[in-house]
């Protein structure tokens, strides 16, 4: 078997790992299974809690002779634990499988290991094979496992002086209608949409993510408010679709930990520009989506208030890694330079394990 077929298989697994939920507590995983002589003979992919694993789906669809001294190629090492299914690990060796290419390490201390247990069963295992790209469809959940709080995403739309409203407080619309229906699409794609007290009190946001016709998107964010005011009774979210997590904290790095227990990886954070600054300050924040509007606004009404920052020497440094353009609006999304450092360290452990 050529290390191309290995390559080509790891693409595929890549392509299958997309196709499951990317909300939850559990990763986007894919497997690919290939015989002796390279060809593809059995596919399999992660469909959400409480579902068979890649691997095990994919050994669902192969005899038991089949599988023998077949090779494995799954996009995260096989776990190594009893969850709401069985190890991972412990069903490759009982399918016979010869050889196993994994792309990440686990980071999860509760499933890692599964290398190492398939080794010590005489399986080759290898591992490191295009982490770079794996690591960035898993880097959400890559990051929240090995925080042990969720990836925050930090929203905000501006002018491109920085100005998130005109001076009379006025700010709907400052970008457009592409970028607005991009807008929803990420609080889709993220478990929960926080806001603080402030925000609610003043705007009585719905925080659903709708589509164009102002419909329900099938996947809704989990509604999270920070702060110690109540919300009042009549506010529209008591009629989201989700339960309202009402935090009655401030204390970000609390709340965080809190909704990490409950099953939530990835946050969206959409308030104004009180709790962004204190998301930033507190060092809390893993991705930004800055969406700028090609207008000019002027006065006091910044998207980001005072971080702490004295010096330039102290700024905050970011890594672009992207730039969209949703009609006359511009997407820029960024993450923090520390960030990448610790997924640089994660890919060269996985490649030496």
């Amino acid at each position: 078997m050529t290390s191309q077929a290995i390559e080509d298989a790891m693409r595929r697994a890549l392509e299958l790992a997309e196709r499951g939920p990317a909300n939850g507590v559990n990763p986007q995983v894919g497997c690919v299974i290939l015989s002796p002589d390279g060809d593809i003979i059995a596919e399999g992919w992660h469909r959400g809690i409480g579902t068979p694993h890649a691997e095990v789906d994919a050994l669902s669809k192969l005899s038991p002779d089949s599988s023998r001294g077949a090779t494995a190629v799954v996009t995260l090492e096989p776990c190594n634990h009893l969850g709401h299914t069985g190890p991972c690990s412990e069903a490759l060796i009982a399918a016979g499988i010869a050889k196993v290419f994994y792309a990440v390490s686990d980071p999860n201390p509760a499933a890692s290991g599964g290398a190492e247990r398939l080794r010590q069963a005489s399986v080759e295992v290898t591992g490191g094979m295009l982490a770079d790209a794996v690591s960035e469809l898993l880097h959400p959940w890559l990051t929240a496992t090995r925080l042990g709080r969720p990836y925050v995403t930090l929203k905000w739309a501006s002018s491109l002086d920085g100005r998130a409203a005109a001076s009379d407080g006025t700010s709907q619309w400052i970008t457009g209608e592409t970028a607005r229906a991009h807008v929803h699409q990420q609080r889709a794609a993220a478990d929960a949409i926080i806001v603080g007290t402030g925000t609610v009190l003043a705007d009585d946001p719905s925080l659903t993510a709708r589509d164009a016709d102002g419909g329900l998107l099938a996947e809704q964010p989990v509604p999270v408010v920070i702060g110690k005011r109540a919300v009042p009774a009549g506010a529209r979210l008591h009629g989201h679709p989700k339960p309202l997590i009402a935090t009655a904290s401030r204390d970000l790095e609390t709340v965080l930990r809190g909704l990490y227990t409950r099953g939530i990886r990835h946050a969206f954070v959409e308030g104004g520009p009180t709790l962004a600054s204190a998301f930033v300050a507190a060092g809390l924040v893993d991705e930004y989506l800055m969406y700028l509007a090609p207008t000019l606004l002027g006065g006091p009404r910044l998207a980001l208030g005072d971080l702490g920052i004295g010096t330039l020497a102290q700024a905050r440094r970011l890594s672009i890694v992207g730039v969209e353009r949703l009609g006359e609006d511009i997407l820029v999304r960024a993450r923090d330079v520390d960030a990448f450092a610790s997924d640089r360290v994660d890919q060269q452990e996985g490649k030496e394990r």
